[in-house]
Parts: C-alpha cells; structure tokens; sequence
C-alpha cells in the first residue's frame, strides 16, 4: 500500500494549530488554491494545555513573561513553592540556559517590542473569535462567547502600580481602561473582599470556553474542507535535499509538501528529531472549578499579588460554575499534581473572594493542571525554518496561546502564502533560536 500523501500538514491539535489549519484553509479557499491542509493530534483535539485554562480573551494582558525589575522578584518567588512563579531546583543544562535568555530578555526596550506585536494578534484573536462564536451559537459548538471585561485587583500599593502601569502600557495601544479606588470597586464588584484596596478595570476584554473555542474552530476548519487525524502521532521525519519529505506516524507513512509544527510544550521533544534545539520549556499551570452561589462574580478577575485568574462560567451551561487558575511551574514535561501549589491557589482566591459555605463544603472539583509552551523571551515562534524550506513554527505562546490564536495563525498563513504580514513579523521569527 503506498504512502498517504498531504499538501500542508499541521501537526498539534491544540488551539494554535486549530486556529493556524482554519486561517490557512481559508486563505487557500478565498485564493481558489486546491491545496488541502491536513492536521494531525497525538491524542484528542484540544485536550492538552487548551483545555481547560483560564478562558481570557484580554488584549490587556499581551504582556511577555520577562519584565524589567522582575529579577529580584522572580528570585524570591523561586524560592517559595508556594509563589506564582516556581523552578524545582535541579542540576539541569536546559533550564540553565533558559534562564540565562530569560535574564537578558528583562529589558525595556525589548519588553515593547513584545507588548506591540503581542497585542496586535490579541485584538485580532478577538475579533475572530466573536465572528467565530457567531456563526456557531445555534450550533452543538457554541464557544461561549462573552464580553465581561476584566478586572485587575490587588491589596498592595506595589499591586496597585503595577496595574495602574499595565493600563498606561494598554492605553497607548487603543486598549482602554479606568482605575477603580477601593469603594468603588467593592461597589462595582461584590464577590470581593475588603482586603483589596483598588484595581483597574478593561471593559472591552472578552471570555470563552477553551476546548468549545478548539472544536468551534475545527468544525469550521472541516467545512472549508479541512481534514484532521486524531490519535496520529508524528514519531520521525525523513528529509532530503534541505525538506521533510515524510511523516512517520503511529497511522503510517505521510508523505508531505509543507509541514507546520504548532506542538505546544512538545515541540522541544519533536524538534530534536530533526536536529533543531527550540528552547521551549513546559510551564505548568493549574485549574479548578468551584461553586459559588451566594456571591458569583459578575467579572473575570485577576488577582495582582497571587496571580490568580477567576473566570465566572455561563450561567446558562455550567450554573454557579467559577474557573480558578494559577501559577507557573517551569518543570518541562512533569505532569504531577503538586498538592502544595493547588492549595495554594485555592487559598489565595478565597483571601480575596468571599466563598459561601458551599463552597468551602464541597471544595474544588475538575482539577486540571496543562503544560504552557514558554519561550525565554516570552514571545512565539512564528515564521520559517531557516534549516528545512518547507517547514513553518507557530508555537512557544506562553499564557496566552487562546488569546492570541487566530492572530497567530493569520500571521503564520500570511508568512506562509508571502503576502504583507499585518503585523511586524521579525520579533516572532525562528532564527532567533534555530
């Protein structure tokens, strides 16, 4: 039996690559091109780090992990297992040299490089995913959509300038924002308790539903005439003269035009085999439901000091249902639930939220914990391999891989196609790492 044969082969079935396949196939759709993209996942569809994550669709917070001023913080924060940011301590080569890339990448200049090109896939990412959720609402699909906004809070001054400075940073990029001082923000949100001394609110932030955003978007990409292959792993590539020419598969043999890794915290692994060193790190994070039925937030709320997301499910689907999610545990491919750092999350949305005794009776159910693909610089790789010439990256988006996916990929599909990318595509280019 011969090889299967592809046109363009997207493999990583996560939101990145749902959203690269969808804007790819449309765009090859609107240019009468007969080029069918093919996406394959090792497991099921949106079942790695995008399934259930915080669910935040804020251009607000197109913010690169490496900050200016963060190194005296990050230190102490590495020190505790409790803190938002954690690094098991370990003798180990790879994170050495991220954290090296990481340290230079804390500078002014380059942290507004980032935030520019950053928000730019983020806005767009918006936009897409109302059109999206549109024409899926009366569907089995319904993304669930809502613009909420979004609220910062905090409980020290430090927290309070922090936000403060992220809404200046946000401002200048059409990202608009209002300070709320304590009395007014215990009025305007009253799930909070007094502990917090002020914050800022983002009217125009949106949320979803992660894994209905991933199979929304499939469905979508399926009827432009899009295929996907789940439960296919790539395990090897054969290349010749300077292209991959074949994807070895647990589904057999793939023989390809075009390949486009969109692998999330695989890609270091998958790399490798091709003899690419991509320094992308898994950061682990965490999620959990709670019930909240005497004082369900009205907003998303991210809680400055802990780091801490809150996300209030539709009431429609999913009730009295509250999202928490947190911290950064830089571990690479750990999946292990560290009882410490889930406590630590639960503890930290109830010193700022006010929890029934409902809450406190049942506890946190549907704990979930996914690896986020983190980049030193704190920016995606996005654009062409320099070794192979028919493979493309789109990955290594930090926490913000929902947010910013559809941007990504119309990025990624414009670079692909060399049309005039819409946005400046040098900082995301491979070679910076290749």
């Amino acid at each position: 039996m011969s090889p299967r044969r592809a046109d363009i082969v997207i493999i990583g079935g996560g939101i990145i690559g749902a959203a690269v396949a969808y804007e790819l196939q449309a765009a090859l759709k609107k240019k009468g091109l007969s080029r069918k993209v093919l996406l394959l996942e090792k497991t099921l569809t949106g079942q790695g780090c995008s399934y259930a994550n915080a669910g935040w669709l804020t251009p607000c917070f197109a913010m690169p992990l490496p900050q200016p001023g963060m190194f005296w913080k990050s230190i102490g924060w590495l020190l505790d297992s409790k803190s938002p940011l954690y690094i098991h301590p370990e003798f180990n080569p790879t994170l050495f040299r991220w954290m090296f890339q990481f340290l230079l990448a804390m500078n002014e200049t380059q942290m507004r490089k980032s935030i520019e090109v950053l928000t730019a896939i983020s806005q767009y990412s918006l936009e897409a995913y109302r059109e999206i959720a549109t024409k899926r609402q009366t569907s089995s699909h319904d993304l669930g959509f809502e613009k909420k906004g979004l609220l910062m809070v905090s409980a020290t001054k430090a927290g309070l300038d922090h936000a403060r400075l992220e809404m200046q940073l946000m401002s200048e990029r059409g990202i608009p924002g209002r300070f709320l001082a304590k009395e007014e923000l215990l009025d305007f949100e009253p799930a909070l308790r007094p502990i917090v001394q002020g914050g800022v609110y983002f009217p125009e932030e949106a949320q979803i539903e992660p894994y209905q955003a991933v199979l929304g978007i499939l469905r979508e990409f399926e009827a432009l005439g899009g295929e996907v292959s789940q439960q296919t792993e790539v395990f090897d590539f054969e290349s010749q003269n300077g292209r991959i020419a074949k994807l070895h598969t647990t589904q057999g043999t793939v023989e390809v035009e075009d390949v486009v890794l969109a692998t999330g915290a695989w890609s270091k692994d998958i790399t490798r085999k091709l003899g690419l060193s991509l320094p992308v790190l898994g950061g682990k994070g965490y999620s959990m439901h709670i019930e909240m039925t005497e004082h369900k937030p009205r907003h998303p709320i991210m809680i400055v000091e802990r780091k801490i997301a809150v996300t209030p499910r539709a009431d429609g689907t999913h009730g009295n249902s509250v999202r928490i999610a947190g911290t950064l545990e830089l571990v690479d491919q750990d999946y292990a639930i560290s009882p410490t750092r889930v406590r630590a999350i639960y503890d930290g949305a109830r010193e700022y939220l006010k929890f029934d005794s409902k809450t406190e009776s049942v506890g946190p159910r549907d704990l979930w914990r996914g690896l986020r693909p983190c980049t030193p610089d704190g920016v995606p790789i996005i654009g062409a391999s320099k070794k192979f010439s028919n493979l493309h990256y789109c990955l290594g988006h930090q926490l913000l891989g929902l947010q910013s996916a559809p941007g990504s990929g119309r990025l990624l599909t414009e670079i692909f196609l060399g049309e005039t990318p819409f946005t400046d595509p040098h900082p995301f280019r491979a070679d910076r790492f290749e």
